[in-house]
Parts: C-alpha cells; sequence; structure tokens
C-alpha cells in the first residue's frame, strides 16, 4: 500500500508538470524509478505502461478544453509509434551498466534543454495560422517516440518544442494535441517493452498502477493548469529537478569522487536557483508588457 501510494503521488506530480508543459511525464517518472533502483529497461517500460492510462485520460482532459488538433494528433501519432518500438528494442538489447548511462544522459539532456528553455530563451509570440504538414510532423513523430522510449522519455520534450519553435500551432493546441498522441505512442512502446523484456526483468505492477492512479487524477487538473500557472516557473523548477536527479546518478555511475560530485552538485543548484529566479522576473516583465499592450488598445483613437 506504501508502494502504491509514494508511486501515485510521483505520478500525479510527473503528470501536472506534462500536462501543464505537454512533456516531462516520462523524464519525470523514470528519474524517479531510476532513483529507487529499477533497471533502465524496465523503469522505461513501467512509465509507458502508466503512460497508457496518463495520456489517455490527458487526452480526454485536453479534447474538453478544447485544446487538441486531431490532424496534428493523426499524423504525429502513427510515426511516434514506430520510433517507440524500435527504441524499445534498443534499449532492452543493452547491457544494464551502458543502459543506465545511455538513459541518464538523455534524461539529463532532456532536462537541461527544459530549464534552459523555460528560464533563459525568449518564448515569444507563436503564429497559429499556418497549420503544420506531414512533412515535418512525420519524421519528427519518428524521432521523438525513438527518442522516448530508448530513453524513458522525450515525446513531449522533443515534440513540443519542434512544434511551439515552429510558429505553426498556438501553444495551447501543442500542449493538448502532443499530450494526445503520446497515448498512442505509449501503447506502441508498452508492446515493444513486453515482446523484447527477458523473463528476469519483470515490472512491478503497484509501481505501475501508482504511477498511473496518480497521473490520471492529475490530468484535468494540468490541463487547467495550462490556461493558468505561467509555463516558464514549472518548466524551470522541472527542469531544474531532473537535471539534479541525474546529474547524480550519472555522477556515481562513473564513480566521482566525493570533492568532484559537491563541486557539480553545486553548480547545478546554482544554475537552477538563477533559472527560476530569471523564470520569474521574465513572467513579471511579460505580465507588465501585455499590461501596457492592452492598455494601448483600449486608449480611444484621436479624432
Amino acid at each position: 500500500m506504501q508502494t502504491l501510494l509514494l508511486f501515485g503521488l510521483a505520478g500525479f506530480l510527473a503528470q501536472m508538470v506534462d500536462g501543464s508543459l505537454g512533456m516531462a511525464f516520462g523524464v519525470t517518472a523514470t528519474t524517479t524509478l531510476l532513483v529507487a533502483g529499477t533497471a533502465p529497461a524496465v523503469a522505461s517500460a513501467a512509465v509507458h505502461l502508466a503512460e497508457v492510462g496518463t495520456a489517455l485520460a490527458s487526452g480526454l482532459a485536453h479534447w474538453k478544453m478544447r485544446n487538441v488538433d486531431w490532424r496534428v494528433v493523426g499524423t504525429l501519432a502513427l510515426p511516434g509509434a514506430i520510433g517507440a518500438v524500435l527504441g524499445a528494442y534498443v534499449l532492452t538489447s543493452l547491457a544494464t551498466e551502458s543502459a543506465e548511462v545511455w538513459i541518464t544522459t538523455i534524461l539529463l539532456v532532456l532536462g537541461t534543454y527544459v530549464l534552459i528553455r523555460f528560464s533563459f530563451l525568449k518564448l515569444g509570440r507563436f503564429v497559429a495560422s499556418r497549420r503544420p504538414g506531414s512533412r515535418f510532423l512525420a519524421p519528427l513523430g519518428l524521432v521523438a517516440g525513438f527518442i522516448d522510449a530508448s530513453g524513458g522519455g522525450g515525446w513531449g520534450p522533443v515534440a513540443t518544442t519542434s512544434l511551439l519553435s515552429s510558429g505553426r500551432l498556438e501553444p495551447r493546441k501543442v500542449v493538448g494535441s502532443v499530450d494526445t498522441s503520446e497515448f498512442i505512442v505509449a501503447v506502441a512502446a508498452s508492446l515493444g517493452f513486453l515482446f523484447a523484456l527477458s523473463a528476469e526483468e519483470s515490472m512491478n505492477y503497484t509501481v505501475v498502477a501508482g504511477l498511473m492512479i496518480g497521473g490520471v487524477i492529475a490530468a484535468p487538473f494540468a490541463a487547467w493548469v495550462v490556461k493558468k500557472l505561467p509555463a516558464r516557473i514549472l518548466g524551470a523548477a522541472a527542469g531544474g529537478l531532473i537535471v539534479l536527479t541525474n546529474m547524480q546518478t550519472l555522477l556515481s555511475s562513473f564513480e566521482a569522487s566525493l570533492s568532484v560530485t559537491i563541486a557539480v552538485l553545486t553548480a547545478v543548484v546554482a544554475l537552477w536557483a538563477t533559472g527560476l529566479t530569471t523564470a520569474i522576473r521574465s513572467v513579471r516583465a511579460e505580465r507588465r508588457t501585455a499590461e501596457a499592450e492592452a492598455d494601448r488598445e483600449r486608449e480611444p483613437e484621436p479624432a
């Protein structure tokens, strides 16, 4: 029961981040499982199995909030499923030690990207008049699906950020469409892992149930939060936590000395604190700019 509650909380928090940013359920949940000592392939498999439920709930919640572009979902999901199956087979074919270094490195890179993007980069304005086509979406889905399964996460960080930077879809529909298409990717990755995992690599289904239940409960709240909570602050907080956790795991894998570990982790904490501070300042500045623009629009035109 204790395991169910603990991983239920982990699933809730991971889905709050994912449903609000369109990314990071897999990265956050896989990081938690790796810290708990789960084998990399089993961790990714468990997270993707849990994502079948959380992604379905999240997709329904975003659909009700009208955050979904179904043409984008359809074009992105199938190549993503193919990439996920390939990624599952690649991860299960690696030796345990190599797999741990591989998956931790990917999670570290993705976490760093999330932290930097939401803390230091200008999010800017997005164009909603030009929808993305299949030439853009199909390769994006294939790459994102492969990284997602082989790295224990990455569907959101790759797909969401690429769609946002393309400027072809408004942000809330990017988040909703990526979260909805993740259901198909999660099903494909789960099937790939179930066929590829050996008999010795058994999953703890209590952990899977905890992650799924927590994520399902969080899904409707996250779909609402995406319209309310500043993405910068949530992204900076989640990215920093992912970087800190996986950096610690990577240093442990390479048996770094205590002095090196302390120095590196101190630098990560400093970067995280700077990122959060910068994100909060950016949110305040963006709000002041938006308010000033709204005031100008309300001013009557000179006769």
